[in-house]
C-alpha cells in the first residue's frame, strides 16, 4: 500500500471520531436552547455518519503536505480541494445549506477565504520559526 494512503487512513481513523462527538454536543445544546427542536433517527444517523467522514477526510488530508515530491502549490491545492469537497458535500447532504448555486458560491467564497487565512497564518509562523532556527545554527 502506498505510504501516503496508509498515513491518510491512519490519521483519519485516529481523529475521525471527534466529528460525531461535536455533532452530539451541538444537537444537545440546540435541544436545550430551541423550543420544539427535534430530529428523527435518520437525521441524527446521517449527521453522525457524515461528520465522521468529514473528520476522517480532514485528519487524513494532512498527509498531502508531507509528500516531498510535490511542489507546495500542488500540495496546497489538493489539500484545499479535498477539504472543500468533504465540507460542501457534508453540508449539502445534511441540508445545512440549501442546494442553491448562489448559496454554494457564497459557501465557497467563505470557505476559500477561511482556508487562505489559516494557511497564511501557518505559513508565516513556520517561516518565522525556520528563520529563528537558521539564525541559531549560524
Amino acid at each position: 500500500m502506498n505510504i501516503y494512503l496508509k498515513r491518510f487512513l491512519q490519521r483519519g481513523i485516529a481523529f475521525g471520531g471527534l466529528g460525531p462527538i461535536i455533532v452530539g454536543i451541538v444537537f444537545y445544546i440546540l435541544s436545550l436552547t430551541l423550543e420544539g427542536f427535534s430530529l428523527g433517527g435518520g437525521e441524527v444517523f446521517l449527521a453522525i455518519l457524515s461528520t465522521y467522514i468529514l473528520a476522517f477526510v480532514q485528519a487524513g488530508a494532512s498527509v498531502f503536505n508531507q509528500i516531498e515530491e510535490w511542489p507546495l502549490a500542488k500540495c496546497t491545492f489538493v489539500h484545499f480541494l479535498t477539504l472543500y469537497l468533504a465540507y460542501v458535500l457534508c453540508y449539502l447532504v445534511n441540508s445545512w445549506i440549501p442546494f442553491d448555486i448562489n448559496v454554494v458560491l457564497i459557501f465557497t467564497a467563505i470557505f476559500a477565504a477561511g482556508y487562505f487565512v489559516v494557511w497564511l497564518a501557518v505559513f508565516v509562523s513556520i517561516k518565522a520559526v525556520s528563520k529563528k532556527l537558521n539564525a541559531k545554527i549560524k
